[in-house]
């Protein structure tokens, strides 16, 4: 077993008025690590807090520097392709206020969803570009969803191909927004979509999440998927 990594601030100063979001990175591989971190680091709203090689390392780094966001892969091991769904699901029942980025080089629609029912607030395959995975990041940190262009169109895929059920909850925009939530969207561009404000589509947005009995946007939109409204 490696040694858990910990590593305190770099002590660089963020942009006025912008906060730093604390990482910790779960990969098997120390090199992919070693690669994502030198990303991550070159930008001055992250800092990357603790490493983990595997489940029980995460849990215990995790512990230890409590993060605002654990970047995870789902294969954890040789024996497994998805042993990061279960630690996902630890990871966000035991911690209210961590949320969980997965970035894996699995893709696949039912993968998608059962992240996202594990607790994870994103999906990213590891092939996207840096400015991308960089939002994803900066997303989640401010408690949005985060998907890339085949995780998104996954979760649709998945979302379309189930029975729709009428819904006595929802208002017709709150089914828009969904669909937009369900595209990763933020607050900003469902607004933009929608030709309403920011803070409004935020309105909308935190109906849905009240109304679905959720407390992440994610969340939400597997609810909403699972109850046949979207």
């Amino acid at each position: 077993m490696t040694t858990p990594t910990i590593q305190s601030s770099s002590g660089r100063l963020p942009p006025s008025g912008q906060t730093v979001v604390s990482i910790v990175l779960v990969d098997d591989h120390a090199i992919v690590r070693q690669g994502i971190r030198s990303i991550l680091e070159r930008h001055p709203q992250m800092s990357v807090v603790g490493e983990a090689a595997t489940s029980e390392e995460a849990m215990k780094v995790v512990a230890l520097t409590r993060p605002r966001i654990v970047l995870l892969d789902l294969k954890l091991s040789t024996s497994s392709d998805t042993e990061g769904l279960e630690l996902c699901q630890r990871l966000t029942s035991a911690y209210a206020d961590i949320a969980v980025l997965v970035l894996t080089t699995l893709i696949d629609d039912q993968l998608v969803v059962r992240a996202i029912r594990s607790g994870a607030s994103g999906y990213v395959v590891k092939d996207v570009d840096t400015r991308e995975l960089v939002n994803a990041i900066l997303a989640v940190g401010r408690g949005e969803s985060a998907f890339d262009a085949r995780s998104a169109a996954a979760m649709v895929r998945s979302l379309n191909s189930r029975s729709p059920l009428e819904s006595k909850q929802l208002t017709e925009r709150e089914r828009e927004v969904l669909s937009l939530l369900a595209r990763g969207l933020s607050n900003r561009e469902i607004g933009k979509r929608l030709y309403v404000s920011t803070t409004t589509a935020k309105f909308h947005v935190g109906n849905i999440i009240h109304k679905l009995n959720v407390t992440r946007r994610a969340e939400a939109v597997y609810a909403a998927s699972k109850m046949g409204l979207i």
